[in-house]
């Protein structure tokens, strides 16, 4: 199989050798994103709730690059600064995602100082090729 990577400027550019994504065949395997707006550069804000709502967004025009949205997400991988933001993660996940919501596992702890949040994406899309 084919094996491709998915860029747009409507994300954050990878920050060091790695894609913003990859497909092979039907499976595209975002890398986690941050809560940076690629236009601006910057932090979305200070909030668990305003960095995932951001990083949602950006999994979000990844996923459009390869022609596919978030309903074609089967699991989320989480890494979250600390259990406190649990509660605004997850209204940032009813606010972004739709029923039936995808899988998710929750890691807390180790991002770099004023992260509060990394999400990465495993998604399902049709067979051909983008």
């Amino acid at each position: 199989m084919v094996k491709t990577w998915i860029e747009t400027d409507l994300a954050p550019h990878p920050v060091g050798p790695y894609s913003q994504a990859v497909r092979i065949g039907d499976t595209l395997q975002v890398s986690g994103q941050v809560g940076i707006n690629a236009q601006t550069g910057s932090l979305a804000g200070e909030t668990v709730y305003e960095q995932s709502a951001q990083a949602l967004r950006n999994i979000q025009a990844i996923l459009h690059a390869a022609g596919a949205d978030l309903g074609d997400v089967l699991m989320l991988r989480v890494y979250l600064h600390a259990p406190e933001g649990f509660a605004e993660l997850n209204k940032a996940f009813e606010d972004t995602l739709c029923k039936p919501y995808p899988a998710r596992t929750t890691l807390f702890g180790g991002l770099p100082p004023g992260l509060l949040v990394e999400i990465d994406a495993l998604a399902k899309l049709s067979e051909t090729e983008v």
